[in-house]
């Protein structure tokens, strides 16, 4: 059988993406912020705060000397509730995208003369749509990214004077979250495009009859040898 581009594309991006995407789940730097520790009598330089958060690990590192510690979200980070769209956005997405490569590998068979399109694109509907969740649940993270978790002085939640305030701004795993959502996008649409089925030439000797290779529709292809009919991509 003769693997279309747009099946070897998505079966490509698809996984490619799912890894990205999972990857960016897991690790703890969706957001990171620096600030420095009160200087205190006699001190050379002040001690260098780093603080990084993701979806479900927080993390905190304390320059010279090098200290680093790492615990589950906690308080109202956790609490928040863009905060919990975001997990719950990216959990879908990668179920969703999880199953639809498993119906897209199914669908293109490529040790079979003819792939089972309908679910192919069935498991690319699925990927597209894993995609765009990625996309919405970054988005929502992206927009608020500075105000997760932080109190609200409007809303009577007071201020810790003594705490640093911490510049945030967007660290790694959100860019791996990004590239990893465009690539399901592209595989998704990629997928979609195996609906549409392929032409084949006409019979030479019966111009009315479809020379279709698969099923060796026309006499003049069916007594050729096997290796003449068949090209095999996959």
């Amino acid at each position: 059988m003769h693997t279309s581009a747009s099946m070897v594309m998505g079966i490509v991006f698809s996984p490619l993406g799912l890894v990205l995407v999972f990857t960016a789940a897991i690790t703890p730097q969706w957001r990171e912020g620096q600030a420095r520790l009160g200087v205190r009598s006699g001190a050379v330089e002040a001690l260098l705060l780093l603080r990084s958060d993701g979806l479900w690990e927080s993390c905190l590192q304390v320059e010279h000397p090098e200290l680093k510690q790492c615990w589950p979200v906690a308080g109202p980070y956790q609490r928040d509730r863009r905060v919990l769209l975001t997990q719950g956005l990216i959990l879908t997405s990668l179920f969703l995208c999880g199953t639809g490569i498993v119906l897209a590998c199914i669908g293109v068979r490529c040790w079979t003369a003819i792939p089972l399109r309908g679910v192919a694109a069935t498991g690319g509907l699925l990927v597209l749509t894993a995609g765009l969740l990625s996309l919405t649940a970054l988005g929502v993270y992206t927009h608020n990214l500075a105000r997760l978790g932080m109190p609200n002085p409007s809303q009577g939640v007071p201020v810790n004077p003594r705490f640093p305030q911490l510049s945030l701004r967007a660290a790694g795993s959100l860019y791996f979250g990004w590239l990893g959502s465009c690539f399901q996008v592209l595989g998704g649409t990629a997928l979609l495009f195996t609906f549409k089925r392929p032409r084949y030439p006409t019979c030479p000797s019966c111009p009315e009859l479809t020379a279709c290779p698969a099923c060796r529709s026309c006499p003049e292809i069916s007594n050729k040898h096997d290796t003449d009919v068949y090209e095999v991509s996959c």
